[in-house]
């Protein structure tokens, strides 16, 4: 009797976790197809190709989901347009974001770095104090600073000079990392994993720091290297807030293409024609991400599992 009313329990246990999977997994399919359906929206309407009955084509949003007829013609057609009087507009604002993507991963990654070697491998004074501030500052999001930032660029001349626009995009970067070295607790986790004996082996064989630093636990930290890459160079690549409030909407030459793309639908010159062209841009968008993601997954991964430790 014993054994029949532990096989019953056993499998009312059984009935109840499959119930439970099969409501979770159909609650997350629901979700996905949700998730999916704008995004499958985008890329059709990128690949559209449709013209009306004189000849014209049809560039703005149709009622029909799945387009009649697929084409490359949006694609053309944005790399060769002039969109608020500046010629093959959009090469150069990919031009302008890449830069700046390239130039604040290369800083942040250092800067990101750097902190977290020394919040994990150096003592000094006030050093959980930093790190609970640090912690504290992280929970607001960085837009509540986009005003002081814009005044404190334009004190300096770095946002809104009408002599040298350009300028602006250096103030975008130093928006994007001058507050990066906040973010290493990731980092700092992944470098609370490394022995302190190969720190203090080296100091005793005469290393500095910055020798222990460069020589021996960033050739040990390829993963978090990777992975802080990545997020600094995603964040100035879809970043749109900073960007149109830094450089402003008389530069369009120096726009990044977050700033670009939604100017041509809700800009001062607005064309809802030209909506399939802004689909097939943010197709492109996507592309640079996709591919880093697809390739540098594995150590992402590690990176963010071996950051995630108590530090």
């Amino acid at each position: 009797m014993k054994n029949s009313l532990t096989n019953k329990k056993y499998k009312s246990q059984s009935a109840n976790r499959r119930i439970s999977l099969s409501v979770t997994y159909t609650l997350l399919i629901v979700f996905g197809i949700i998730w999916l359906i704008p995004l499958l929206w985008i890329f059709l309407s990128a690949f559209r190709c449709e013209y009306q009955a004189d000849g014209t084509f049809i560039g703005r949003v149709t009622s029909n989901f799945f387009p009649n007829s697929f084409g490359l013609e949006n694609f053309k057609m944005l790399f060769s347009s002039t969109y608020y009087g500046v010629d093959h507009a959009f090469l150069k604002w990919m031009l302008n974001t890449l830069i700046i993507a390239i130039i604040d991963c290369i800083i942040s990654t250092l800067l990101v770095l750097s902190v977290a070697y020394c919040m994990s491998k150096l003592k000094f004074k006030l050093r959980k104090t930093f790190m609970n501030i640090s912690m504290i500052l992280g929970l607001f999001p960085g837009f509540m600073s986009m005003i002081a930032i814009y005044f404190l660029l334009k004190s300096i001349g770095l946002t809104g000079n009408p002599a040298h626009p350009e300028y602006s995009l250096v103030g975008l970067v130093l928006a994007y990392s001058a507050g990066a070295g906040l973010g290493f607790q990731i980092a700092k986790g992944f470098f609370d994993v490394i022995p302190n004996a190969l720190v203090e082996s080296a100091k005793l064989d005469g290393c500095t720091n910055s020798k222990v630093f460069w020589r021996i636990i960033l050739p040990l930290a390829k993963p978090i290297i990777i992975y802080q890459a990545l997020m600094s160079f995603t964040g100035p690549w879809m970043d749109f807030i900073f960007a149109k409030v830094i450089i402003g909407a008389d530069n369009a030459r120096y726009w990044t293409v977050s700033v670009g793309l939604y100017s041509m639908l809700f800009g001062t010159h607005p064309d809802t024609n030209l909506f399939t062209q802004f689909a097939a841009g943010c197709v492109i968008v996507a592309i640079p991400i996709v591919t880093l993601f697809m390739f540098l997954q594995k150590y992402y991964v590690e990176g963010v599992t071996a950051g995630a430790v108590k530090g």
